[in-house]
């Protein structure tokens, strides 16, 4: 170990400093093991106010093992508030351990000291139970697996199904988790409980079926006595039930509906209904009521259901019964959707914790943590690289292979640039802006934050990776492994496994544009792109939806030009995948950062309403955007309009009686930064110019301000225009506002503030 680290580490454990422990999911069980290749051994010390916990993890093989983790639960009344050595979750008594890089390889014949991992804690002074090491018991022995349940009871037959109940069987070392139902060795049924069914036998067939108990650690017990059964006769019931009547929905909410129906009869009896939605099966009940989840919100599905006999005779179809889930937001409330950039913490030094003290955190509802790359070779999402972009913004390979691990988990953040005051340690396996968020998520349980793919860079190989049904499935695995697993590529001692697990709640995508050849220069596109962004949405949805948990938000940026709208949105087909489309409300004008885009006229970049004086052939403005969206009957509830926190400002503008507005320019205005000429971000804006004549265009909508010398002139939204748009959404009941982007505003929020109480 290197002097430097040897000498802090133990400067560390001589002042005690407490390290927080961080709040995350209990691992997965691992397969079960007779018995392991670590052990481990505890032992207290008592220091009067706190007592010292440390496990010493043995290797008594003739080979190295590199990783170990352990776990165990805490005495009751016990509190961990600091551990070294190792990082450390908590949930509730139970802990997970794991081990430092410099620890991580226990040589054979030897231990982790002098680095074991240890703890501080408060509470009576006991030793955890339930300790493994690597999934193995700590003290070496084999597990002891669970008893054979009781003899299984038949309770219903099919034609190829029997249904099941049995005794508990006795735990052994761990819970029992689950039962198998087996005809041999082969499983042809689970349950969580002492009931079940064998699925997939043959009718009119005898069968001898055991069952056997599996642990919480997937240790197998001996299997019961058996139970000897005959399928039923399909000939012996000729008789289908009748349709279930009375078909309805008791409660819906934004991503299940609840279903309840009046019973089917059958000259023998109705053993389970099917319920269909929009016409295919999604699940099968014994009663008659089914929640049907995994829905997206504020959509309309179509539910029909069906009775089966023991036979495996079809009813015919119920009456149909539409429903509509509700939205995000619940009635009468609205989203509040804000960006924030992976590149904020360089020279607009904003980091996540002035999301905390501006007083953003508190009000908004989503964040889009912007923006990540894809893999220019394999197709995937990209992560674990730091390659910035190049500086010309006509470069077709700008962003290629582009990427910043190292602001998102790398970079060990000061005390003073962290959520809740702690610094990082330079060791953890989890820095940099998610480590920020992770923190900010649990000050603030109700944000939720999604992982935005794109952008105008990083667009570049969308296309590709839309174009076929298996790009589709191997780059939303990539994506969904990596940002909602958390399994990040090492990168300079972080990253691995489920580091970043359960930080972000859902994926953001921001193809810009598909089927378009107007995005960044160098982009791929087809005429294809139409429909495999649907496709590509649609693999999303089925890959969150597979994940299991609470719902996954699927959102995407989108555009406000009907043109581009109809080259690469089917808007009659995405919202069935979606959960908001942030629709863009800004940059409808602009000089661009090298000119490129409309340098010699200036213009709104984000009215409301047409501008009666623009005199472009195309007059945009969000309400034309938003009715493109709601003239092809998009449910209002599903879309964000999008707010600018800076400006677009162009020079050499003459007054022309109306300080500006759509008179001649010389070029983009000198920006916020040198490489960003025509920009600010809001609060740069008024403080470099606080003598700039504003102007408010009640006719349009649009806020702008004309500073004479220099003849610069800015379109931005201010709290009046804010305000305005605010009265707009609740009036057209649109789901909500999303902000680009955050490090625009004020310290205090002046600009979430006002849209805050405008959305109140």
């Amino acid at each position: 170990m290197p002097t430097h680290l040897r000498s802090r580490l133990l400067a560390l454990l001589s002042t005690l400093l407490l390290l927080p422990v961080a709040l995350l999911a209990t691992l997965a069980a691992p397969p079960a093991h007779a018995a392991g290749r670590l052990t481990a051994t505890f032992t207290t010390a008592d220091n009067g106010s706190w007592w010292k916990g440390t496990f010493v993890v043995r290797n008594a093989t003739t080979t190295a093992v590199t990783g170990w983790t352990l776990e165990f639960d805490l005495p009751a009344g016990v509190t961990i508030s600091g551990s070294y050595n190792g990082e450390a979750t908590v949930t509730g008594r139970h802990v997970v351990a794991k081990n430092a890089y410099y620890n991580a390889t226990v040589q054979p014949n030897s231990t982790t000291e002098p680095y074991s991992f240890w703890f501080v804690a408060t509470g009576p002074i006991g030793t955890p139970t339930g300790c493994t090491v690597n999934g193995d018991k700590c003290d070496g022995t084999p597990d002891v697996p669970p008893g054979a349940p009781g003899k299984p009871v038949v309770t219903a037959l099919t034609t190829r199904s029997a249904a099941l109940s049995w005794a508990a069987a006795t735990p052994g070392d761990y819970p029992v988790a689950s039962y198998e139902i087996l005809n041999g060795t082969a499983v042809v049924g689970t349950s969580t409980g002492t009931s079940g069914t064998a699925t997939g036998l043959t009718p009119a067939t005898a069968y001898s079926l055991t069952v056997r108990a599996k642990d919480t650690r997937g240790n197998v017990g001996p299997v019961s006595p058996a139970v000897q059964l005959t399928t039923t006769d399909p000939a012996s019931d000729p008789v289908p039930p009748t349709a279930p009547t009375n078909l309805r929905a008791t409660t819906v909410t934004s991503t299940a509906v609840t279903l309840a129906w009046n019973a089917s009869t059958d000259n023998v009896g109705v053993v389970s209904y099917d319920v269909l939605r929009d016409g295919a099966v999604t699940q099968t009940v014994t009663g008659t009521t089914a929640t049907v989840g995994s829905l997206a919100p504020a959509t309309s599905y179509t539910f029909t259901v069906r009775a089966r006999d023991a036979v495996d005779n079809p009813s015919p179809l119920s009456a149909p019964l539409t429903a509509t889930t509700g939205d995000l937001a619940g009635p009468g409330k609205y989203t509040r959707v804000g960006y924030f950039t992976q590149w904020g913490i360089y020279g607009r030094q904003y980091f996540v914790k002035n999301l905390d003290t501006s007083g953003s955190a508190a009000k908004l509802d989503v964040i889009n943590y912007a923006f990540e790359n894809i893999d220019p070779v394999n197709l995937t999402c990209l992560a674990g690289v730091t390659k910035g972009t190049t500086a010309n913004p006509q470069d077709p390979d700008q962003g290629t292979g582009a990427g910043d691990a190292d602001a998102d988990y790398g970079r060990p953040f000061s005390a003073a640039q962290s959520v809740d005051g702690v610094a990082d340690d330079g060791w953890g396996k989890l820095r940099g802006n998610l480590n920020q968020l992770k923190k900010l998520k649990a000050k603030y349980p109700h944000l939720k934050v999604v992982v935005s793919l794109g952008g105008w860079t990083y667009s570049k190989y969308f296309s590709d990776v839309a174009a076929t049904d298996a790009s589709r499935q191997k780059f939303v695995k990539s994506c969904l492994d990596i940002w909602i697993k958390g399994d990040l590529p090492a990168y300079n001692g972080a990253g691995g496994p489920g580091v970043a697990a359960g930080i972000f709640d859902g994926i953001d995508l921001d193809w810009e544009w598909p089927g378009s050849p107007d995005g960044h220069a160098g982009n791929h596109w087809s005429v294809n792109d139409k429909a495999n962004n649907t496709a590509l949405l649609a693999e999303f949805r089925k890959q969150l939806d597979a994940l299991g948990g609470s719902h996954k938000l699927l959102t995407a940026f989108t555009p406000a030009d009907p043109a581009k709208i109809d080259q690469g949105w089917d808007l009659s087909q995405i919202f069935k995948y979606l959960d908001i489309a942030n629709v863009q409300g800004y940059d409808f004008h602009g000089a661009g950062s090298d000119n490129s885009w409309e340098p010699n006229r200036a213009g709104h970049q984000a009215n409301l309403y047409a501008d009666a004086q623009d005199p472009y052939p195309v007059k945009f403005s969000t309400d034309a955007a938003v009715k493109a969206y709601l003239d092809a009957g998009v449910n209002p509830r599903k879309l964000t309009i999008g707010f600018p926190f800076y400006g677009r400002g162009w020079q050499g503008v003459t007054d022309g009686g109306v300080k500006g507005e759509w008179q001649s320019a010389t070029g983009a205005a000198p920006g916020q930064f040198a490489e960003e000429a025509g920009t600010r971000g809001y609060n740069n804006l008024i403080t470099t110019f606080p003598n700039m004549t504003v102007v408010h265009d009640e006719q349009s909508v649009s806020t702008y301000g004309y500073t004479g010398a220099g003849g610069q002139w800015w379109t931005f939204d201010d709290a009046w225009s804010i305000g305005k748009k605010a009265a707009y959404i609740k009036n057209k009941n649109l789901l909500g506002a999303m902000i680009w982007e955050m490090t625009g505003d004020t310290p205090s929020g002046t600009l979430i503030n006002a849209l805050d109480s405008g959305l109140k």
